[in-house]
Formats: structure tokens, sequence, C-alpha cells
């Protein structure tokens, strides 16, 4: 007969629940002495059980095996902020278009490199001035009478 299961009668399934292992309690505990350590070596030491990142047991690690050379453009790579050409739209005609604008407009989030995109329609003659622009960006915005300005 199958009992109905209410909160008085729930417990947890057999076997699924385990007592927590107590060690370094004596001898006679059973986990005493080594406490469960083994003995000698690394992982039986205190403060020893953990290894640096790459560590290959004495082995020089592969990072220091490995030549080093050649040229990394990572240093030199500015990290451009991009606006289309589309986004343009938010200004008035003739507008002269700076960081500052773009910065208070919400286009761009820190006043550093600036690199305008050929993305979208231009439906305004403006005065852009940024860092960089893709050739799509200055023939769409040029074909409308606007001028560009590259600045350093």
């Amino acid at each position: 007969m199958i009992k109905a299961v209410t909160l008085n009668n729930l417990h947890p399934a057999k076997g699924s629940k385990h007592r927590k292992k107590i060690v370094g309690r004596g001898v006679g505990s059973g986990h005493g002495r080594t406490s469960t350590r083994g003995s000698k070596g690394q992982k039986s030491r205190s403060g020893d059980g953990s290894k640096k990142v790459g560590f290959e047991g004495g082995q020089m690690p592969i990072f220091r095996r490995l030549p080093k050379r050649g040229f990394s453009s990572s240093k030199i790579n500015k990290n451009y902020n991009i606006v289309n050409v589309e986004d343009l739209n938010k200004f008035d005609e003739n507008c002269i278009v700076t960081l500052d604008e773009l910065k208070k407009k919400r286009l761009i989030n820190k006043k550093k490199y600036v690199k305008i995109l050929g993305n979208g329609n231009l439906k305004k003659s403006l005065i852009v001035k940024a860092n960089n622009f893709s050739k799509s960006a200055i023939f769409k915005i040029e074909s409308l009478g606007g001028k560009i300005e590259v600045i350093k």
C-alpha cells in the first residue's frame, strides 16, 4: 500500500545524504594522522595544493618554450567610435558636426577617435569633422554639398 506524501512523512531518497568526513581528529577516528591526504608530496602539505596557471610539473612551460618574435599592432591600434552616415540625420541642415556635438547627441560615448561609415542614407548637407572616414561616407556627404574635415 502506497502512503500519501504529506509534510510529516517527507524525507530524502535513501543514499542521497552523506555524513561529512571529519578528518584530523585522532587515529581512532580512521581519518587521523595524515588526514586522508596520503604521505608526502605536494598535495599532502598545507598551503601547497594549488599550482600557477601554465605550471607543467617542473617541465619548461609551453609559453616559455615557444619563440617570441614578430610585430604586434595592439599597442598602436586605435579603438574607433563608429558613427554611421544615417545617424547624422539628427543634426540640422548645414550644421558643423564635431566630436562635442556627437557626444551631446549620444552618438559616441567618449571623445576619442571617431570614424564615419557609409551605412544608410544622408538627407542633409553637413560639415563633418572626424578622425577618419570611409570612402562611401565621403561620397555620401560630399554628394549632398557637405564637407569633410579630417582632424588629428
